[in-house]
């Protein structure tokens, strides 16, 4: 990779009353992918702090580039707080300004605390609202890679109560077309898609529930009908089970835990978060803010090391296939 093909990763620190400036400093022990280069998003005392704490080499000694985002106030480790929603809003805010500039190639994000956004009175359920509110799209899907599988979800942060409520047609359709768009991107070899029903046994015929029958069965012959290679709905408790040796390229599952429950189990602590329909490419470690065990300097940045290798990839695919198209042209 020539240095004009040089990959620049905005890694954002999350909230920093979490691990996130731990897995961060330690991710900095580690070379970056090959080809890449780090942007650091968080604040600069609190990262000083946690390298005096654990022991570890400052932030400056690390050969990021270093993106400074004050706090607004007095920060207590291993708590919620709008100090600690606001820093983690205003470092994601920061990258994807410079993202959309062209000034970072991609985003890689440690984990932020809800509560602590909704104590800064921020209405996002997450990073995947934020991101799109932020970026001024719509069409976005969380999807999780890891452990051999590419899951993503029809229903995100909600109840499992209203989960049936939520599943439309028009949404599984939205999902469906926008992973068959993206698989390309991601290093999937097709696109064969299979959708998980919500009730277990996908319904039974009806026994036990009909949102299989009256939402996604006809949403995904319609697909079919539209050329796309998607079946379903499956029952979910064998389809993740035999996902390799049907040769799927990606699942769609109904709601969040359906999808990473298995996914966090087979890859062991290293699934990517990857946010499909944004402009930019961004990554995301599996895991939370992991309050309980912020002052014991035993975070293991594993996950969000696949984070920035899988970020670096997927730039570097996407200007592949735009260079073929331009050569195409």
């Amino acid at each position: 990779m020539t240095p004009s093909a040089t990959v620049r990763l905005a890694i954002t620190v999350g909230d920093p009353a979490g691990i996130g400036p731990e897995i961060a400093l330690r991710a900095l022990q580690v070379p970056a992918p090959p080809g890449a280069v780090r942007w650091l998003y968080g604040s600069v005392q609190v990262l000083r702090e946690r390298a005096d704490r654990f022991s570890l080499p400052g932030p400056e000694r690390a050969g990021a580039e270093l993106v400074d985002v004050a706090l607004r106030g007095p920060l207590r480790p291993g708590e919620v707080s709008a100090v600690g929603g606001h820093a983690a809003a205003d470092a994601v805010r920061r990258a994807v300004e410079d993202a959309v500039a062209g000034r970072v190639d991609a985003l890689v994000t440690a984990p932020l605390h809800k509560e602590s956004l909704r104590a800064a009175g921020h209405s996002w359920a997450g990073h995947t609202e934020m991101l799109a509110e932020l970026a001024g799209v719509r069409d976005v899907a969380m999807m999780f890679v890891g452990g051999g599988l590419r899951v993503a979800l029809l229903t995100i942060h909600r109840s499992l109560r209203s989960v049936p409520d939520a599943l439309t047609a028009e949404e599984v359709g939205r999902v469906v077309r926008l992973v068959h768009r993206e698989l390309p991107r991601l290093g999937a070899a097709g696109r064969r898609i299979a959708v998980c029903g919500v009730n277990p046994h996908a319904g039974d015929g009806g026994l036990f529930g009909r949102e299989e029958i009256e939402v996604l069965s006809p949403a995904i012959e319609a697909l079919r009908r539209e050329g796309l290679d998607v079946s379903g709905p499956h029952p979910a408790d064998a389809l993740f089970a035999r996902a390799s040796e049907e040769g799927f390229d990606a699942i769609i599952a109904a709601y969040h835990d359906q999808g990473l429950i298995p996914v966090k189990l087979l890859s062991r602590g290293r699934a990517v978060n990857v946010t499909l329909g944004l402009p930019f490419v961004r990554t995301s470690v599996d895991h939370g803010t992991a309050f309980d065990i912020v002052e014991r300097g035993v975070a293991d940045p594993a996950s969000l090391l696949e984070a920035e290798a899988l970020a670096a990839g997927l730039v570097a695919g996407r200007r592949l296939a735009s260079e073929k198209t331009s050569q195409e042209a």
